[in-house]
């Protein structure tokens, strides 16, 4: 399934005819319900031929009707046929075989088209979006609270307009913080950054993204008390949203609940699985680093810098627009190799002869000193690692040791499956047992949902539920757990 949908985007990436399938796909797709003929869209096609936008003959019947045909191929264009009157049979062929474009194939091709007009600069965060989101939130509970005392239509197309309003609220702002971040990270990591470029990113920085993290900050302790009091509500919003549409029938973002999971893991955080808003704050701290970092490579005189960087582009361009007698004398007084003499830096296996021009030569790597420093000196080769056998051997012992220890508290939890309320485990059992237990704890969203968490290896598994008290005795103390049954299998 997943290489026939990959399949819809093969037209974008052709070896020929790229700009036809490119233009047909958009005729397309600019009108709802597009039923054409290979005739009308050779007519479409014709247009675009004569202004250049596709190539010369593309509009030609029998080259439309090969290019829609693998349009069918890829899945983008399904056929149908629609009776017609025809003054032959050749215009009966063209015109009663009509083409419909694919739904995936819509998607495929408005992200396309997205794609083309985005510019290549930093966007904007949808900050305002976060108070919305917070007033969504308590003005849903609300209604959800009207709804269930009347169950009436009203009531529940009002709650389903404040949900997909709140959820197309969070997925433009986390899109916008996506593509904002994407922009930066590719920035700031560059190794070279002119200096009115790094004044451009330190207001950015400094400025707008301490903007957005402060808006982030503020809002997520309301957003995230307001989804921890629909938790429990929503079976019944999710009951009230509810339409039989069908199995196959996409639904509104909202609807499922993994759709509110989702929302809630953007800003709050789990064990073992931390927030959006926490992977946000710590990206800010790792761009402002990176640009730290860049500033004093561009301010430092010393250390490994690629700070010649501009040097070696100037030095390209006059090679690029110097005529051959310059370019040799450019080559000469830059790197120091005249012809009579071939002195260092030079390749370690020189196949040229007196024949071969310079520029049709093999390429010799410039080493870092060169770059940053103009320094030619020589440098010692790197030291040899050494082969330690005592220390490999150490190593392996202590890891075997350590495996046999857990093998051990393993199999003492194993022999206290059944009657764990009975046993006193030993330090290093309680060990793994609290290790299983968190790995259990952390796929419940709340104190009534069941979890479980195995060894891998051993195959001893834990599983907890909602119940009574359990204590776990142990030579460090009893550990008691309220509102929980726990159960070992082996």
């Amino acid at each position: 399934m997943e290489h026939k949908r990959l399949k819809l985007y093969a037209y974008l990436d052709a070896r020929d005819h790229q700009r036809t399938y490119l233009a047909i796909m958009r005729l397309f797709t600019s009108t709802l319900l597009a039923d054409l003929s290979a005739g009308e869209v050779a007519g479409a096609l014709a247009g675009q031929e004569r202004e250049g936008r596709v190539d010369q003959g593309e509009s030609r019947i029998e080259n439309v009707i090969n290019r829609l045909k693998q349009l069918v191929e890829w899945g983008n264009l399904v056929q149908g046929r629609r009776e017609v009157v025809a003054a032959s049979i050749a215009e009966f062929q063209h015109g009663s075989v009509r083409y419909q474009v694919s739904k995936l194939a819509v998607r495929v091709q408005r992200d396309v088209d997205e794609l083309l007009r985005v510019p290549e600069g930093a966007r904007e965060v949808s900050r305002e979006l976060l108070p919305a989101i917070e007033r969504g939130l308590n003005e849903l509970g609300g209604s959800l609270s009207v709804a269930l005392l009347n169950e009436g239509d009203k009531t529940k197309e009002l709650l389903a307009e404040r949900v997909t309003t709140l959820f197309l609220q969070h997925a433009e702002l986390a899109a916008t913080v996506r593509d904002f971040y994407a922009y930066l990270g590719q920035v700031v990591t560059r190794n070279h950054l002119a200096p009115e470029e790094i004044a451009g990113f330190r207001n950015l920085l400094v400025e707008y993204i301490q903007r957005v993290v402060e808006d982030v900050l503020k809002y997520t302790p309301p957003i995230a008390t307001a989804l921890a009091g629909l938790t429990k509500a929503r079976s019944e919003l999710l009951r009230l949203l509810g339409t039989d549409l069908g199995a196959n029938v996409e639904r509104a973002r909202g609807r499922t609940p993994e759709d509110w999971q989702e929302l809630t893991d953007w800003f709050v955080d789990r064990p073992g699985r931390p927030s959006q808003v926490t992977a946000l704050r710590e990206a800010t701290a790792r761009a402002i680093g990176s640009l730290l970092a860049s500033v004093k490579r561009a301010t430092s005189g010393g250390g490994l810098l690629p700070g010649r960087r501009a040097e070696l582009l100037k030095l390209a361009s006059w090679f690029d627009n110097a005529t051959r007698e310059e370019a040799h004398e450019i080559y000469a007084s830059a790197f120091g190799l005249y012809s009579s003499r071939h002195l260092s830096p030079a390749p370690e296996h020189d196949s040229d002869n007196e024949r071969t021009p310079w520029r049709d030569g093999p390429v010799c790597d410039v080493t870092v000193s060169v770059r940053s420093r103009a320094d030619r000196s020589g440098r010692g080769r790197p030291s040899r690692i050494l082969d330690d056998p005592m220390t490999e051997q150490s190593l392996l012992a202590e890891a075997r040791e350590a495996e046999e220890v857990r093998a051990r508290h393993v199999a003492e939890l194993s022999q206290a499956a059944g009657k764990l309320h009975d046993t006193t485990l030993s330090h290093g059992a309680l060990e793994v047992f609290c290790e299983l237990l968190t790995l259990a704890m952390a796929q419940r969203d709340s104190p009534r949902d069941n979890g479980s968490a195995s060894d891998p290896v051993r195959g001893l598994k834990l599983e907890i539920a909602h119940g009574t008290t359990t204590q776990i005795k142990s030579a460090a103390g009893t550990l008691t757990l309220h509102d929980a049954t726990v159960a070992l299998k082996r």
